[in-house]
């Protein structure tokens, strides 16, 4: 057995084990909603990281690799969710940090998309 196929073997494998541990979790966050007769919205954000990661393993399940944009997606949505949980009580300086964050991934995303853009453009 070769070394590259040990390494793929073990990446597909922990691939899997993230997505059963992210399903796992999403089912206890439905069981706490559930428990807590109560949906927030920091709810919602958690279970759309947890819909994103699993996107992610898919895309890379299909392509082979992992498209810039679902990570950066995942991060956006993260940050989001810590400042929805940091609640009105925090320190407005890390508000703007954490929302200044949010603006360069999303010109990350816009840059990337326009550079996917202008190659698809140049191959055809």
């Amino acid at each position: 057995m070769n070394v590259k196929r040990a390494i793929d073997t073990t990446e597909k494998t922990f691939l899997v084990v993230i997505a059963l541990f992210t399903v796992v979790a999403m089912l206890q966050e439905i069981a706490l909603v559930f428990e807590n007769r109560r949906v927030e919205l920091k709810d919602l954000l958690l279970m759309f990281i947890y819909a994103e990661v699993l996107g992610m393993l898919s895309a890379f399940y299909s392509s082979h690799r992992i498209p810039i944009t679902i990570p950066l997606f995942i991060a956006m949505t993260a940050l989001s969710r810590l400042i929805i949980l940091q609640g009105k009580e925090g320190d407005p300086s890390i508000l703007l940090y954490e929302s200044g964050a949010i603006l360069m991934i999303a010109i990350a995303c816009w840059v990337v998309s326009k550079l996917r853009q202008d190659d698809a453009r140049d191959a055809s």
